[in-house]
């Protein structure tokens, strides 16, 4: 279990992350209990017999949230939910899920179901009257996310940032056409050994680039500066975590040989692992990687530009940070604890780190079939079919399915693992279990 440690800022962090709203509510306790009435058959039956709890564990396995470790308040690990019973999303929504089946924070939420959750919010608000807000609003406009575990993230921060000034106050304008495209979140406890943000590395990280996801019409310039020294301790927190351990059995001799392989042929890009490890925090062209262009196309050079000029990434009065308005790649990243980061890739277009190291035998379209680990790939169990069941009745099922032939979704790229021999792949396997 990764945890922070038990005072001082990193704690204040997570304190922070799971008590304090910064953005207006999403929706009641009320409409939460509600909102299994809009869910499809026999679901809607099964939850009308069961009892309050029951229903609502079924609801967070519906929309894939989870407990919060070592809490027995029953609230959500993505959630903040305050006295009067107001929930508002924070950003254990995208980078707080569960590592097969344990809670984790920093963990990637690889099944948190966005799109579908708002959807059946709105539905609920609507019988019961109640009042609708942003997001019940903007999902009809902007796609959340097209599969459950990825989101359509980084638009969400161009549509947030295309309606302020440099210094963040609100500026009337006419919306932007973005192009819409799912990512995966990043385990977060890669977050101190990396010194930018992003996949494409763009922007120098810093606390206030954190703050960006704040950007709503309520909260104005002033917002910000009142709650940076907050995010000074969500930084903290975000910098002290890292990964669980594996464990399960580690074949030590085919793990030592695999650590070999691993740093003669991975080390490069990804780094080097215990006391004496290194991470070369590179960019690799996307001519070179291969994997899809969609996320680093997405962002003009304009958007970083205006990201580079922003309060954001000031570090204070006339201190710029380092912003790369025009990056051609994507940033190997760190490999800690990546058995426990399933899927792969940006785009969350790989299943397993067998997938990752047998390019030619990634599926096309598949999906999750539980939340136990797949120990023999080292990653999500999965089925594989010929194509989404599109006469499935239940939306969130269908969003369970990855079809890597849709846009933004490709598997492809990545293929310096067929320089190995099958023998050397299950070597390098091993190893990666122990990172």
């Amino acid at each position: 279990m990764v945890r922070a440690e038990q005072g001082g800022a990193a704690a204040r962090g997570y304190r922070l992350l799971t008590e304090t709203p910064v953005l207006p509510s999403d929706f009641d306790q009320h409409v939460f209990d509600e909102v299994w009435q809009a869910w499809p058959e026999p679901l809607c039956r099964e939850a009308e017999n069961a009892t309050t709890q029951q229903r609502r564990k079924m609801a967070f396995d519906r929309y894939g949230l989870t407990p919060r470790p070592d809490d027995d308040s029953g609230k959500p690990l993505q959630y903040v939910v305050d006295a009067e019973g107001r929930w508002t999303m924070n950003c254990f929504a995208c980078h707080g899920g569960s590592v097969y089946g344990d809670p984790t924070p920093g963990a990637p939420n690889n099944r948190f179901g966005l799109q579908t959750l708002s959807e059946e919010i709105r539905r609920t608000k609507f019988r019961l009257g109640e009042p609708l807000t942003r997001m019940d609003i903007g999902s009809l406009v902007v796609p959340l996310g097209t599969t459950h575990g990825t989101t359509n993230a980084v638009v969400f921060g161009m549509g947030l940032m295309q309606f302020r000034d440099e210094a963040l106050n609100v500026i009337d304008r006419l919306p932007e056409k973005f192009t819409h495209h799912d990512m995966d979140a990043p385990p977060w406890w890669y977050f101190h050994k990396r010194p930018y943000l992003y996949i494409d590395g763009f922007a120098e990280k810093g606390h206030r680039g954190l703050m960006q996801f704040m950007l709503v019409p309520e909260n104005g310039p002033e917002y910000f500066r009142e709650h940076e020294d907050e995010f000074r301790d969500v930084f903290a927190y975000m910098a002290s975590l890292r990964p669980p351990k594996y464990q399960g059995r580690v074949d030590e001799k085919l793990s030592l040989r695999g650590k070999h392989l691993f740093d003669q042929s991975c080390a490069e890009c990804h780094g080097t692992y215990g006391d004496q490890g290194e991470y070369p925090n590179r960019r690799i062209p996307l001519s070179e990687i291969g994997t899809d262009p969609v996320r680093l196309t997405a962002l003009p050079s304009e958007g970083r530009a205006k990201y580079a000029a922003s309060w954001f990434a000031q570090r204070g009065p006339l201190q710029r940070q380092a912003t790369v308005v025009d990056p051609d790649g994507y940033v190997a990243p760190p490999l800690d604890g990546v058995w426990a980061s399933a899927p792969y890739f940006h785009n969350g277009s790989v299943p397993t780190l067998w997938h990752v190291l047998h390019p030619a035998q990634r599926p096309q379209v598949w999906r999750p079939i539980s939340q136990q680990m797949d120990q023999a790939h080292v990653g999500l169990e999965i089925e594989v079919v010929e194509k989404v069941p599109l006469t499935e009745p239940d939306v969130a099922i269908r969003r369970t399915y990855f079809d890597t032939r849709r846009f933004g979704k490709s598997s492809a790229g990545h293929d310096y693992p067929d320089q190995l021999t099958e023998q050397e792949k299950w070597a390098v396997l091993e190893y990666l279990k122990t990172l």
